[in-house]
């Protein structure tokens, strides 16, 4: 046994380096950043990862075609009138109702029903889209298919870009 077998245990961080603390410290004068070049200086952010050097990056190479409506389309929850049937008769099936069940999970902006399956008890379903076989199933055995409306569209502005509202004034105030 000697020096190099002795050790003070298992270290579990190890230190930050301290740079430019001195020439003896193995890490002073240009503090591990080289001799001058573009990161040298403090503040330079290192390339990203889709940085290629000095030429065109690849997004702005390639060329960029068709439109996606994905940013502004609804995504709707799907359930067919089979998973339906296991509701009680004469119950009101909407959103709520089936995120208790945990037939649907996550956040959805509507609800469509679809006719797969098969329904054997009255139901009163709340849905923004049924498809016409799961309507004939749930009107063939006496329940009911209610449409949830649309939002409103937003009211838009009839006086246009820039016009002010001219009040006219009133005859009867005039006197």
């Amino acid at each position: 046994m000697d020096l190099t077998h002795l050790s003070t245990g298992v270290a579990k961080r190890r230190g930050k380096k301290r740079v430019g603390r001195g020439i003896g410290s193995g890490t002073g004068k240009t503090s591990t950043r080289g001799q001058k070049g573009q990161y040298a200086s403090a503040g330079a952010n290192m390339p990203g990862q889709l940085f290629i050097g000095g030429q065109t990056p690849m997004h702005r190479r390639f060329p960029k075609r068709g439109f996606s409506n994905a940013t502004w389309a609804n995504e709707y929850a799907i359930i067919n009138v089979g998973d339906l049937d296991g509701f009680d008769a004469d119950t009101v099936v909407d959103m709520a109702a089936l995120k208790a069940r945990r037939l649907v999970t996550g956040t959805y902006d509507g609800l469509r029903v679809l006719g797969n399956g098969t329904l054997t008890k009255k139901l009163t379903v709340k849905a923004d889209h049924f498809s016409k076989s799961a309507r004939a199933q749930i009107e063939g055995h006496g329940g009911t298919c209610e449409l949830i409306p649309p939002p409103k569209p937003p009211l838009r502005s009839k006086m246009g870009q820039g016009k002010r509202a001219v009040k006219k004034p009133d005859p009867a105030k005039a006197k």
